[in-house]
């Protein structure tokens, strides 16, 4: 029984070893994967930012007028063309 309680035991601190080595390995592993995608939410922000910003710069009157005159050739009317209705 003595001489079974030994190899046993050694098997055991060797796997349990190996377990934790294992164990270490994986937590480094997603940390990695942690901080990667960590920097592409910081990115995907920036890039929101921008097109937030570039957004609000096409929603400006003066890029809306600018591309009715362009695109629709619009322009403003005369003030003859001018007709004010009351109700």
């Amino acid at each position: 029984m003595r001489g079974l309680l030994l190899p046993v035991l050694l098997l055991a601190v060797v796997a349990s070893g190996m377990a934790a080595a294992y164990a270490k390995h994986q937590s480094r592993k997603l940390f990695v994967e942690l901080e990667n995608l960590q920097e592409q939410r910081d990115a995907m922000n920036v890039e929101w930012g921008q097109l937030q910003l570039e957004q609000s710069t096409y929603t400006t009157h003066g890029k809306i007028e600018g591309a009715a005159r362009e695109r629709l050739h619009m322009h403003l009317p005369a003030t003859q063309q001018v007709t004010i209705l009351h109700p």
